[in-house]
């Protein structure tokens, strides 16, 4: 988990990382408005460790790494990584930038890419 956590700050430098007890995981939020714009986060399970993104479904993904759709999740995706699993950090690097990316978007820019989404599926 550790490794997560360093990889997450490393993607995204200005990210604030907060311990969310409530949801049982560390969240992650840019700097770009008062209160913080929630992107990411990390939480541990006994089994297993998931990396999540709050707008995964708007993400590029091109490996096909994202996880959640077959959950019903609205808006979250995720990646989960075994104890004994080696972690690709470019992945995971390639992710989190991409997570904050879609996070500085406005509403309106969400709604579009979601709109322009299912319009080619």
């Amino acid at each position: 988990m550790a490794f997560l956590r360093r990889l997450v700050q490393r993607a995204v430098p200005s990210a604030g990382e907060r311990l969310r007890p409530g949801w049982r995981l560390i969240g992650y939020e840019l700097p770009i408005t008062r209160q913080g714009t929630y992107f990411a986060y990390v939480a541990p399970e006994p089994q297993h460790v998931h990396l999540g993104y709050a707008h995964g479904i708007l993400m590029a993904d091109p490996e096909q790494a994202l996880q959640g759709a077959h959950l019903g999740l609205r808006k979250v995706r995720y990646v989960t990584f075994q104890p004994t699993e080696r972690i690709p950090a470019r992945l995971v690097l390639r992710l989190t930038r991409e997570a904050a990316r879609v996070a500085t978007l406005s509403r309106g820019e969400r709604q579009l890419l979601v709109e322009t989404r299912r319009g080619t599926q």
